[in-house]
């Protein structure tokens, strides 16, 4: 039987860690005997991941992401587990790694979008880091048999900035709702929880590419009866942001950090709208989530939101505040309605899953 590794040491992470979740719980679900999955994840996670199935098995890889440790003891654990293909389920892996292996790529963002306001480092430790990066996604577009995109837009932009000569190994595979959201039943959850109405939804981080300054700017000219509820991670760029938010001195605007997901669907459930101003996505998770509880979308008009979701949402130039400010308010006054139904029976984990292992036999072929 031949084995696959599966790095899951993102698992706890947003984004990348809800790609993996879902991939790990379909295949898990809908699994076959055809391969022996090895599945990698970090100590902290490893008691708390459980497979029914017998033939997807723990390894315990204590090595993070942007290491060294993850460079050389990493690649040793791997060699050791002599596999027939790994899947390195984000852009970060052993770069000596010289076995078979595919890569998904999630987005371009730190490359297309360069500044150093994206990180915590001095500006030449900046360069360093923006560089490795450079080199690193170089490598597993050079050295993989495969690469795994979530939408057409990220395949463009990676041959755009790379060239042509990746462009067969490209494949775009979609993604969609979190099988944690169709497992939940769809009531509403008493208005007690929260003293919130009457307001928009924003839910991500805060990295600047977010764009959510703008957001915060566009929304300080709405009428004071609305509210704005961002609901982030709590790190460095989340006190960036409450740092803004305090220059403005805005009291319809509320930052709620860390909340747990169980708690997130009242916010969806009870929000009049989720409003995503993000510069850059490679597909965008939480536009699908509000999708499934059938809330407009006030988002960008970045090339992604029109791939996958067409005329069906409420677009906005992100980088005027202005234009951010009119969309909302031409909500408010029109109210237009949005159908989500044939976007939501496309686009799915489930789905997801099911193309990725074919793509795992295909790479038997190479």
């Amino acid at each position: 039987m031949k084995k696959i590794g599966i790095d899951a040491r993102l698992y706890n992470q947003t984004g990348v860690g809800t790609y993996i979740k879902n991939l790990l719980f379909y295949l898990d679900k809908n699994n076959s005997s055809d391969f022996l999955y090895y599945v990698y994840l970090l100590k902290k996670d490893f008691e708390k991941v459980h497979f029914q199935s017998k033939n997807i098995l723990k390894k315990e890889a204590n090595f993070y992401w942007h290491s060294f440790s993850e460079q050389i003891g990493f690649l040793l654990t791997l060699l050791k587990d002599n596999l027939d293909l790994m899947h390195f389920t984000y852009f970060s892996f052993p770069i000596f790694y010289w076995r078979k292996f595919l890569i998904t790529i999630h987005d371009m963002t730190p490359i297309l979008f360069k500044t150093g306001r994206a990180s915590t480092k001095n500006p030449l430790i900046y360069q360093i880091k923006h560089l490795i990066f450079k080199i690193v996604l170089f490598l597993g577009l050079r050295n993989s048999v495969k690469v795994i995109v979530p939408s057409k837009t990220v395949k463009q932009q990676i041959l755009s900035y790379y060239g042509e000569r990746f462009k067969d190994k490209i494949e775009v595979i979609y993604e969609g709702v979190s099988y944690h959201l169709l497992e939940e039943k769809k009531e509403k959850q008493t208005k007690k929880e929260f003293p919130y109405k009457n307001f928009f939804l924003y839910v991500g981080n805060f990295y600047p590419h977010k764009n959510v300054e703008n957001l915060i700017d566009a929304f300080s000219s709405i009428y004071k009866k609305y509210s704005l509820v961002l609901v982030g991670t709590n790190d460095f760029f989340t006190k960036r942001v409450e740092s803004f938010l305090k220059k403005k001195n805005l009291k319809n605007i509320i930052l709620i950090k860390d909340l747990p997901k169980e708690r997130l669907k009242w916010f969806y459930q009870n929000c009049l709208a989720l409003v995503h101003p993000s510069l850059s996505e490679g597909f965008g998770l939480t536009l699908f989530e509000a999708a499934y509880y059938n809330k407009p979308i006030i988002a960008s008009n970045i090339q992604v939101f029109k791939e996958l979701w067409g005329e069906n949402y409420l677009s906005f130039d992100p980088k005027n505040p202005n234009d951010i400010k009119e969309k909302i308010n031409y909500f408010l006054e029109k109210k237009p309605k949005f159908s989500y139904q044939k976007i939501l029976q496309k686009y799915s984990f489930e789905k997801m899953t099911k193309e990725t292992l074919k793509l795992y036999k295909t790479c038997f072929d190479y």
